[in-house]
């Protein structure tokens, strides 16, 4: 049995070299194409393909219109189908209040890849671009990739056909607008970049010199001449588009990965069509691979080859994870001697492979990748994926596959069955890491002192499994996209100046200078103007939020009048702001502390309607024997006063004519009461007098507010000063 475990871990490492080495050759000498200067007049005709089966025509009516705004020369030569493979009659009314074409079909033979050839029997443009239902175009989608197609199309001008290089289809990266699970369940959609990013944005960019770029089946242009060669999109294969990439390939065309992302769509937002998805791709990849017979093909060279080799054997992690877990608990918990080796030898060999090979991914992938996460991901994925793809390499294939569900979700998901695996393996693990140390104290040897790091190693990725299942709730529907766009408010017929701090398909925050008044019932219309598209939604006050010496009110959309459209524009035809990179790889322990407190602490919900504005001010209070009384800060609707106790009714003056009539409404805690402002309504109304009063506010916040500064540093002088003194007591009773 020893020998067995021995022997497999033995091939799972030397497989793994060979791919490591694949992998840097490729990476080490990546380099992006710079896109040709190419004459407008050149530009062909293009057919748009967007493919449907069973998703919503709202996440439908977004990509036809980001498909519908992009830019092109002549933009009666892009031609637009959706092409439905439900036969819907939604999709067809869609289609037709679009303006797009729409196509179906008597039956679903070939699934996807017969929708497309389909679409291409009844279409006639030299290149065709596929988008997935939820991919959104940004304006700049064709600009960026049809030159490519020009360029090569000039150069082989005059040359013989054998001469000739040609384009068979251009890939750009598939990119998300919203946090995938693992930066979502995690809270790390600050931290860490989508972990499909790497494979985009950097190896296929990367392939691109060996000429075995995959077909990603979205965001993606392909000469017709190059689908007609290989009789249209494969259909023999639940992954069409990988499938159909290769026999491009092998078809002698040439195929090229940009690394810019140039449009967006929708990741998978539970965990179950997570693990559809990712099983689908498993399957179809080495059944696909099966099929082509890829190491026996003539017509592909052997960096092509080994390249697709890599993208097979990359599928089998499921199986590497689970020779890596079990490994060390076989000798930890059962005694099973995997290996043998001393700590020197592991000084010598293992260790500088480790630290080099960690340092290489980083500094080749630019920061988008560590083998940490890589481990994350790969343990997460691993029990649900085995025998899925054990099955596979058997022959025992899938021949159908659902369509993985695309839609925001919002609430807690329940998977608790899912982290039964994990708590397996934690509790051996943990019962293995209890018998190392035993032994290690009772030997006096730290020889396996190898095994136990390596479980504890282990250990950590099965807790970050655990708390990736656990889930996270999910508040929002949509998501935030950060954006500075000067807007104007109309509030009461009177037009305030603003910039938008974030915009969502649903909303917007802007940031003041003053705090301005707007109720929270009024439907305020607000106007931007952004890349000359003049849009004018109507909202409606959700809550306001100071932010230093500034103002932050977030709207909720409530009408969009006729802007819908080039609102869609403004928030997706952008680049989403989640991290290209990882931003702070922090330590095992910090992960692990962060995801806890975060579960831990309850969540703070935002419900301020009405600018609260610190003043310190003292203001006078009129009536027989004029006084004093200091506002500490107010809120339009109220008034926060220094006293302890104070009469029903006050009139509080704070400059020339403007007047507080007050009410007393309750005592707060300490020296202060709450009164109720009875005139507010009547000082907002004079406009003359309203903006006095919001330049009175923001001097006597900004005042205040750097008052407080100063009181907060002297207080904490003071405690570091105390705190020094008494480690001084301390010492010197330590001494004694």
């Amino acid at each position: 049995m020893s020998v067995v475990c021995g022997v497999i871990l033995l091939v799972f490492e030397v497989l793994g070299m060979v791919e490591a080495l694949i992998h840097f050759m490729n990476m080490h000498t990546s380099h992006d194409y710079k896109v040709p200067d190419v004459p407008k007049d050149r530009f062909p005709h293009i057919d748009v393909y967007i493919s449907t089966y069973s998703e919503e025509p709202e996440l439908l009516y977004k990509t036809i219109n980001g498909c519908k705004n992009m830019d092109y020369p002549d933009k009666s030569k892009v031609h637009i189908y959706l092409c439905d493979d439900n036969r819907r009659p939604e999709m067809e009314e869609l289609a037709k209040k679009m303006g797009v074409n729409y196509l179906k079909r008597a039956n679903n033979i070939g699934a996807k890849a017969g929708n497309l050839n389909h679409a291409l029997a009844n279409s006639t443009s030299p290149y065709v671009v596929t988008f997935d239902a939820d991919m959104i175009p940004q304006k700049r989608f064709l600009m960026q990739l049809v030159p490519y197609l020009v360029d090569a199309e000039m150069k082989n001008e005059g040359k013989k056909e054998e001469d000739k290089v040609k384009i068979g289809f251009i890939q750009s990266p598939q990119n998300f607008y919203n946090p995938d699970l693992f930066q979502f369940n995690l809270f790390s959609e600050n931290r860490i970049p989508n972990e499909q990013d790497y494979f985009y944005k950097d190896i296929q960019a990367a392939r691109t010199k060996s000429n075995s770029v995959i077909y990603g089946g979205s965001n993606t242009i392909i000469a017709r001449e190059a689908l007609e060669s290989i009789g249209g999109f494969y259909t023999e294969a639940i992954t069409e588009d990988f499938a159909t990439g290769i026999l491009i390939q092998r078809a002698g065309f040439v195929c090229l990965g940009t690394s810019d992302p140039l449009a967006s769509g929708l990741s998978p937002t539970d965990i179950p069509n997570l693990i559809q998805q990712r099983i689908r791709w498993g399957r179809g990849v080495i059944a696909t691979g099966r099929k082509m017979h890829i190491y026996t093909a003539k017509d592909l060279s052997l960096s092509q080859k080994m390249n697709y080799w890599a993208s097979i054997w990359y599928w089998y992690s499921p199986v590497k994870r689970l020779v890596y877990m079990i490994s060390p608990i076989l000798y930890a918990v059962f005694g099973f001697t995997i290996f043998k080796c001393t700590l020197p030898q592991v000084l010598a060999f293992w260790l500088p492979m480790y630290l080099t090979s960690n340092l290489a991914l980083s500094q080749l992938s630019g920061n988008v990748r560590s083998n940490k996460w890589t481990g994350i991901y790969e343990t997460i994925m691993f029990p649900y994926m085995l025998l899925p793809i054990v099955l596979e390499t058997f022959g025992i294939t899938l021949k159908k596959f659902k369509v993985t569900a695309k839609s925001q979700l919002s609430g807690k998901q329940h998977y608790e069955l899912y982290m039964i695996p994990f708590l397996l393996l934690i509790a051996l693990s943990l019962f293995g890491i209890f018998r190392c140390v035993a032994v290690i104290f009772d030997s006096s040897s730290f020889g396996p002192g190898v095994v136990l790091f390596w479980m504890i190693m282990n250990l950590y990725y099965m807790v970050m499994a655990v708390l990736f299942i656990d889930g996270r709730v999910a508040y929002r529907r949509t998501e935030r996209i950060p954006l500075e766009v000067p807007c104007t408010f109309t509030v009461d017929g009177e037009e305030i100046q603003g910039t938008t701090v974030d915009i969502s398909e649903e909303g917007l925050s802007v940031q003041f200078d003053k705090p301005y008044y707007i109720n929270e019932e009024a439907m305020v219309p607000v106007s931007l103007n952004w890349e000359n598209c003049d849009t004018n939604v109507l909202t409606k006050l959700v809550y306001v939020k100071r932010n230093k010496n500034t103002w932050r009110y977030a709207m909720e959309i409530i009408d969009y009048k006729e802007s819908y459209n080039d609102w869609l524009n403004l928030v997706f035809n952008r680049i989403p702001p989640l991290p290209s990179e990882i931003i702070k790889d922090s330590g095992s322990y910090d992960d692990i502390l962060l995801n806890t407190k975060k579960r831990l602490d309850p969540p703070t919900f935002q419900k301020r309607i009405y600018p609260r504005v610190l003043l310190n001010y003292d203001a006078t209070v009129l009536g027989e024997g004029e006084s004093k009384v200091r506002v500490k800060n107010f809120n339009y609707a109220c008034v926060n006063l220094a006293i302890a106790k104070g009469p029903k009714k006050m009139m509080i003056k704070l400059f020339d004519d403007v007047i507080f009539d007050c009410t007393f409404q309750f005592k707060s805690r300490g020296e202060n009461c709450i009164y109720t402002i009875n005139n507010m309504q009547e000082i907002i109304k004079d406009k003359e007098k309203y903006h006095k009063f919001l330049d009175f506010v923001v001097e006597n916040n900004a005042i205040a507010r750097g008052e407080a500064k100063a009181e907060q540093i002297e207080k904490n002088r003071m405690i570091k000063e105390y705190e020094k003194k008494r480690l001084i007591v301390f010492d010197e009773m330590n001494y004694v």
